[in-house]
């Protein structure tokens, strides 16, 4: 699992850094400011979960069937969070009208509170020992 969280991390960075110059030179033309500022908080958020993930697959501070939940949580958190942003911040762009699903956001957001809360809780319950 491990590797798999580890693979995950490193695309979601290099996606990341790619959809932040698409954002900021290929978009710039095409969308309003607001819809730039938008589509930068899901790279931001990317970027940051893409961290969290380099940490959660490689720390042993973490049991591994917690780092698949938090692995799960983030993973689908960002989709539904960063992807709904990207299509949110696109939507004059596309046929499409994403304003019909942007109530995924907030589930995305919660999806992510989860996955930095489990991580949280387990820190908590570390005995003296680990520390």
């Amino acid at each position: 699992m491990n590797k798999t969280i580890l693979i995950t991390a490193a695309l979601l960075g290099l996606t990341s850094v790619a959809f932040g110059a698409f954002g900021a030179h290929g978009l710039k033309a095409l969308i309003t400011v607001e819809a730039q500022q938008t589509f930068e908080t899901g790279v931001r958020y990317q970027m940051y979960h893409a961290l969290l993930l380099l940490f959660v697959g490689s720390t042993a501070a973490i049991g591994q069937r917690l780092q698949k939940r938090i692995f799960y949580c983030t993973v689908f958190g960002l989709l539904f969070f960063s992807g709904s942003i990207y299509g949110l911040a696109t939507n004059s762009l596309t046929g499409f009208d994403f304003k019909h699903i942007a109530f995924i956001t907030p589930i995305g957001g919660l999806l992510l509170i989860l996955a930095w809360s489990f991580m949280f809780v387990n820190f908590l319950k570390m005995n003296s020992k680990n520390k």
